[in-house]
Formats: structure tokens, sequence, C-alpha cells
């Protein structure tokens, strides 16, 4: 999930809605998967383009997700890349996030769950990369903090 990849990956963006429309296409059990990092200020329409769709599972949606994609070591944490801008996890890099609560928290915009933008506030503030302050930067100037 988060985490720098090699240069040639940090180059790709998608557009947001795509990869919205990839994860819907995957079909995953409701309650089971919600989408962090930057999605949930992307659905909003804040940013138009995105690195990557990080999405945290749990329960036998990780199973399913890992089969379908390459397992990648992060530290001590398994992710699955799909290498199609759709990255799983079961936990996050960043913070002591509890990924049941996230879950389970989730706001539904467009069919899909999004973690809460309190939540992505406050990993936001922890990973303060540049991408990180310009999205807090948008969500300030459109009085969603």
């Amino acid at each position: 999930m988060p985490g720098e990849g090699d240069a040639l990956e940090a180059e790709v963006e998608y557009p947001a809605e795509l990869l919205f429309d990839r994860l819907r296409d995957l079909d995953l059990p409701p309650g089971e998967y919600a989408v962090f990092g930057s999605g949930p200020i992307a659905v909003r329409g804040l940013i138009d383009k995105v690195r990557d769709l990080d999405v945290i599972v749990r329960g036998e949606t990780w199973q399913q997700v890992r089969v379908l994609g390459v397992v990648v070591m992060k530290g001590d944490d398994e992710t699955v890349d799909l290498g199609n801008g759709l990255t799983f996890g079961r936990s996050w890099g960043y913070g002591t996030f509890d990924i049941e609560e996230l879950i389970d928290d989730a706001e539904i915009i467009e069919g899909l769950p999004f973690v809460e933008l309190d939540a992505v506030i406050e990993f936001k503030k922890i990973a303060d990369r540049p991408k990180d302050r310009e999205h807090l930067r948008a969500l300030r100037e459109f009085g969603l903090m």
C-alpha cells in the first residue's frame, strides 16, 4: 500500500473513475473492503488522477484478491498488486489504524465503500509526502477539513 515503488511505477497515473470501475468489476462482497489513501479524495472530485487505488480488505476477501495478483512484501505487510492500478492490503503502513473499524464505518459513495475522510486526513498528516500535503490543501480549500 503506501511505499515508494520504482521510478517507472511512480510516473503512471490513472483516471480515478477508471480505477473505481475496475474495483466495481471485481464484485467484492459488501462490508469486507474499503477504499483508502487518495481514493476518498478522488471520489469527491478534488483530484482527477491517482497512481493507484489502495483498498483495505479482511476475511475471505483477502484470499479472493490474493489469487488475482502478485503478492508483494512491504516491510512486514503483504499487499496484492493486480497490475491494473488496484492494490490491496490487510493493514496500513502509516499510523495505527483499526482496519476493522475503517471498513465497518466506510461511507458508500457511487456504490463503493470509502474510508471516512477523518481517517484519510489523519493518514495524510502522518505520511506527510508532497502529494499528501497537496491533498490536504485541496481538502482545506473545499472546506472539508
